[in-house]
């Protein structure tokens, strides 16, 4: 369950957040798919979060901790993901080393970053809110939540 709510984008039935009781997830549309940076060291989470946004016509690139997600973002022959999905605890380089060298990057520092972690604490959430991050997911987490979010930050809205 998050305590982040979804605004920003469009409402109604075709938006996938909530209040969407019509369709589950708001489908992609556009010439070229939203790229998202998928970064968690649990296979299946990886994994799980990929399908998910997959299904609903991402692009997902895959990094198996910080340091990975950041040899990544530092190519600067591929295009920049909309939007980087990131967990807080991995080894070699953990999520929050990870956005404290997005934020810290003049290239990075405007992408959107979610954490999905089980670090759900009280002092975590404020440790992801000094970090800058836009939004907060705590595992276990509801895939279409997580899309929703996902979909509003890569679109250009935010959450709260």
């Amino acid at each position: 369950m998050s305590a982040m709510s979804v605004s920003g984008g469009r409402s109604g039935p075709d938006a996938g957040g909530p209040g969407g009781a019509g369709a589950r997830r708001r489908r992609v549309s556009s010439l070229t798919s939203p790229r998202v940076l998928v970064c968690d060291d649990t296979d299946s989470v990886r994994t799980l979060i990929a399908m998910n946004l997959e299904l609903e016509g991402y692009e997902v690139i895959q990094a198996h901790d910080g340091l990975e997600a950041l040899d990544i973002l530092s190519d600067t022959s591929a295009p920049l993901p909309d939007v980087v999905t990131v967990d807080a605890l991995m080894p070699r380089r953990d999520g929050w080393w990870t956005v404290s060298m997005i934020r810290t990057d003049p290239r990075l520092e405007h992408l959107p970053v979610v954490m999905v972690t089980a670090s759900v604490q009280r002092h975590h959430r404020a440790q992801a809110e000094q970090a800058t991050v836009d939004a907060f997911i705590a595992k276990p987490f509801d895939p279409d939540e997580l899309v929703a979010i996902v979909g509003v930050l890569a679109s250009g809205g935010r959450v709260h």
